[in-house]
This record gives C-alpha cells, structure tokens and sequence, in this order.
C-alpha cells in the first residue's frame, strides 16, 4: 500500500517513513505544500498523511483543495498545534484524523492502520452514477437494471472512474489503478477505455463517460456540472 507523507521537516519525515516501511507501507514524500497537492492529485495512495505548517502551501489549504476537487483519500494531519479549535477545524476541511507532535509511532501506526481498514470498508460498497450501478465488492455493473459484463480490467477502470465521478483521470492514474490490482498497464489503454465506453454508453441514450482533451477521461451524471480536473 502507498502512503504519501506531506513533511517538510526531514528528520521527522525519515523517521515516518521508516517506521511506515518496516509495517511493510511503500511512503513517497513531498517536502513542501505546492509539491504535495500536486503528488496527491497526480498520484494514487491509500492515505495522505498532512502536515500542518508547510512552506509554499499549509496543510489547511491543502487539505481543502482535495476535497473540493472531490479527492476522498483519508488525510491523517499531523501538527504542534495542538488546540480543541485546530483539531476542529482540520476536521471541518475534511481531515479524517488529527494528531499532536510529538507523538509516540504506536499511537501514530495504529491511527495510520484504522484509517487505512476504515478506507477498504467503505469501499465494500455499491457505487451509483445516474442509473449505472457499481457492486464493488461483487465486481458486478448494470446500466438502468441491466447487466453489464465487464473483464476485470474493465471493471477497475470502472470503478476508478465512478469513485470519482466528474473528476478528469489521465492515462497515467488509470494505468497506475490497474497496477494496483496486479494488472499490467498495456499500451492499449486508451482503446480499453474506449471498450468499456461501448459496453456502458452503447446501449443507453445517455452517455456517462467523456474524453476531456489534453487531460483524459471522465465519468459523470448527465446532471452534473462540476468538473474537477486531476491531471498527472
């Protein structure tokens, strides 16, 4: 599993990502704000864990960026600051969990781990885009109560789609979901995109999956007009 670790203070961020490496996490990090929005919009991860205090961009404004750009990935922020009203308001942004330095890597890894379980849970669902429905935890797909057979590549790039609804993905997230589920990228993506664009859009009149160009592709409700773009 990807972690990615927003710390600009190398000592503590070494010591994170050892101790992160030894429970057997893969961890990227970005040493300042601007280079950490852009890693977690950019890139894949299980968990964004957020410093507060960061040169360039704060852990607040990055922290409310991902959500507006509708990024669900949990954040665990970590600060000095350590009063009811800072823990409020990273929970207000959307902060899935808000934790003091100094802290002991016990407390730290547990927090880490409940936020990671409490993530595969909540993916265990059923996810719906107008009358496309998506049984995750079944690997199933049905538009307006009819089945849709999808490979199992098909139905991952799917499901990344859906769980992001109105959100441009590029070549390189989709590529890098598959990878995640043991499946090689392939050179042919973009005509598989085009596949699965056929089996979900063929038959309705309604299209739910786009191209946006320069960017990639994008699934959504034909009522929704937010885009919210992901480029990497």
């Amino acid at each position: 599993m990807k972690i990615l670790l927003i710390e600009d203070d190398y000592p503590i961020a070494s010591l994170i990502r050892l101790g992160l490496k030894g429970a057997h996490y893969t961890v990227d990090i970005a040493e300042d704000g601007p280079t950490g929005l852009q890693m977690a919009l950019e890139g894949s991860y299980a968990l964004i864990i957020l410093d507060v205090m960061l040169p360039g961009q704060d852990g607040w404004s990055i922290c409310g960026t991902l959500r507006e750009r509708r990024n669900t990935t949990p954040i665990l922020m970590l600060t000095a600051r350590d009063s009811p009203e800072d823990r409020v308001r990273g929970l207000e942004l959307g902060a899935d969990d808000y934790l003091a330095k100094p802290f002991h890597f016990p407390e730290f890894l547990a927090r880490v781990q409940a936020l990671l379980r409490r993530n595969e849970v909540q993916k265990a669902r059923v996810i719906r885009v107008a009358d496309l429905e998506i049984d995750t935890t079944l690997g199933r797909a049905s538009r307006a109560g009819r089945s849709v057979p999808l490979s199992r590549r098909e139905h991952v790039l799917l499901e990344a789609l859906a769980a992001r609804e109105g959100e441009a993905l590029s070549l390189e997230h989709l590529g890098a979901r598959l990878q995640e589920h043991d499946e090689e990228t392939g050179a042919d993506l973009p005509a598989e995109i085009e596949a699965l664009r056929r089996k979900i859009d063929g038959p309705s009149d309604t299209a739910l999956i786009s191209t946006v160009d320069g960017v990639g592709y994008l699934l959504r409700a034909p009522e929704a007009t937010r885009l919210a773009y992901a480029a990497a």
